[in-house]
């Protein structure tokens, strides 16, 4: 199945629009894992286990694993949810952004590499930054538009007086992966949970493309707002939550916790929904 097939299907399979960050930083594990970094595997595996029927995506930080000379790791995981969780689509979230031939090398990382289903990406230079992903069939692509940090203002909110109505900069971008950029249908955008008004906006411009929404959780982004700013039929969205979830306890009942607090934010935003 292409990516956006295995995200409809997980959202119908597992009545979700739950997506698991997995973030692990080895300072942050509980007790008998604690500060170890061979152990993100373990760690990490857990929380899949714990979580992979209430998900409709989970989201591996690159910088996470690569900081910690874990990518070896990270290929374990990759395999590991591949396994017990195959209905479930794998966004690597590394925000990738160049050019040419390497472009094309970090596109092979993300895809055949790791395997991962789809990845996010920095469009801003441009069209030939993002082409190289978008030559491997069936696998998605998020760009970056509004994010939920602050300095995301610094550039994002910034108006093109060349163009015709002034769009800003996230809109402008939004038009672009649903107008010309999107060649194959497999670009969807990455817009911050802690701005909805902004995401009502961009899914104004963009009307079908999938939106990667994280900051509900320790970012204080509001579900609740969320989904009625981004959810529409046969439109989805895809709201991450990775701290609030897989540190939700330090103790080793860590894994039972997640997956409450998964199921917790899961019904929520289910309950939004509705």
């Amino acid at each position: 199945m292409t990516f956006l097939e295995m995200l409809g299907a997980a959202e119908r399979q597992n009545q979700s629009m739950l997506c698991v960050g997995l973030d692990p930083d080895p300072l942050k594990f509980p007790g008998r894992y604690k500060g170890d970094s061979n152990k993100i595997y373990d760690f990490c595996a857990a929380i899949v286990d714990a979580t992979a029927d209430l998900s409709i995506a989970f989201k591996p930080q690159i910088a996470y694993f690569a900081a910690h000379r874990a990518e070896g790791q990270l290929e374990r995981l990759m395999e590991h949810m591949r396994r017990v969780a195959p209905q479930v689509p794998i966004i690597l979230d590394a925000k990738r952004g160049d050019i040419g031939s390497t472009a094309e090398q970090y596109a092979i990382e993300a895809f055949e590499r790791y395997g991962a289903d789809a990845v996010t990406l920095s469009p801003f230079m441009g069209f030939d930054s993002v082409a190289p992903y978008l030559k491997h069939e069936g696998k998605g692509a998020f760009l970056l538009c509004r994010t939920s940090n602050p300095g995301g203002d610094d550039l994002q909110n910034q108006r093109f007086a060349s163009i015709e109505g002034q769009p800003l900069l996230y809109e402008h971008v939004a038009r672009l992966a649903q107008g010309p950029w999107n060649l194959n249908g497999q670009l969807g955008l990455v817009v911050g949970a802690t701005y909805p008004a902004e995401i009502e906006r961009v899914r104004l411009v963009a009307p079908t493309l999938p939106l990667l929404i994280p900051g509900v959780g320790a970012q204080g982004g509001d579900a609740v707002a969320t989904v009625k700013a981004g959810w529409r039929p046969g439109a989805p969205i895809i709201v991450n939550s990775s701290r609030s979830i897989i540190y939700a306890s330090s103790g080793d009942d860590f894994a039972e916790a997640a997956r409450r607090e998964a199921m917790r934010t899961r019904d929520l935003l289910q309950a939004a929904r509705a």
